[in-house]
């Protein structure tokens, strides 16, 4: 009879839940994490020319809109 559970009350099932929600919480922040520097380490490679391409090529931007935002990552190149 050492884990009788109907005798944990309501502080021990408090406690339990919240290590739990805890764990659960903590391991969605890692996986957002993870995910978020791959995207920014990604965005920062220099990739914003290929960024930039694929934009007009789903129709996201115009041609003119697409000639000056070129334009201006080549300045800074």
């Amino acid at each position: 009879m050492w884990c009788n559970w109907a005798t944990m009350g309501f502080w021990g099932w408090t406690m339990m839940a919240g290590f739990w929600g805890l764990v659960i919480v903590l391991i969605i922040w890692a996986v957002r994490s993870a995910t978020t520097a791959k995207t920014q380490s990604q965005a920062d490679g220099g990739n914003a020319l290929q960024t930039l391409d694929e934009r007009l090529a789903r129709g996201d931007i115009d041609p003119d809109e697409y000639k000056e935002r070129r334009a201006i990552l080549e300045k800074r190149r």
